[in-house]
């Protein structure tokens, strides 16, 4: 089956990320990738140039996906930035419930890469980074009285999810994710309205 340079690169790296998903990544060779994904190791590393130029776009990937799940979980639950929020986590917990779930990819990588100088850790944290500043622009439009705080509280709600689904599950803590999210956004004050002058 012939595949341009594009299709093949988006091959390998679908299988790569099936793997290393699946068995970890320092756990999964190079060799072993190219053999799942029918191509020679010298294709791999054209396409790639090393195991850590794979790793940190498997982990971007991983990310585009996140980001790309989180966008249509608020693009379809309306104008409401609430209702949005809500989705998002919906959307997360969806993700945690199905089957195959080992946790979150990005966590799971930065514990694999804690070297601030890889690819693989320097594309999660700036996914991390994006999260917080989406949450940021979502509580900006709630109203209320310190939306970077409430952003910071989702923030932690959301990895709080994440680390807890991976090691007990969805049916642990995780499934009690959306009250906790209820609680965050019906307990912020909003800024006192001004008092008219004159």
């Amino acid at each position: 089956m012939y595949r341009t340079a594009a299709e093949t690169r988006a091959h390998v790296l679908g299988v790569a990320g099936e793997l290393f998903y699946g068995k970890g990544i320092r756990a999964t060779g190079v060799d072993l990738v190219a053999a799942e994904a029918g191509v020679a190791p010298t294709t791999l590393y054209r396409l790639f140039s090393s195991k850590d130029g794979l790793v940190g776009a498997y982990v971007e990937h991983a990310a585009q996906g996140f980001e790309e799940r989180f966008e249509a979980a608020v693009a379809g639950a309306g104008p409401d930035p609430r209702d949005q929020i809500l989705a998002v986590f919906d959307a997360v917990f969806a993700q945690i419930d199905s089957e195959g779930f080992r946790g979150c990819a990005l966590l799971m990588a930065l514990a694999e890469f804690p070297d601030v100088d890889l690819p693989a850790h320097r594309n999660a944290v700036a996914a991390k980074v994006w999260f917080r500043r989406r949450m940021s622009e979502l509580t900006d439009r709630l109203g209320v009285e310190d939306p970077a705080e409430m952003a910071d509280h989702l923030t932690l709600a959301f990895e709080g999810l994440n680390a807890s689904a991976q090691s007990l599950g969805a049916g642990g803590p995780a499934k009690r994710a959306r009250t906790l999210v209820e609680t965050i956004l019906s307990s912020a004050a909003t800024p006192p309205a001004e008092t008219p002058r004159g």
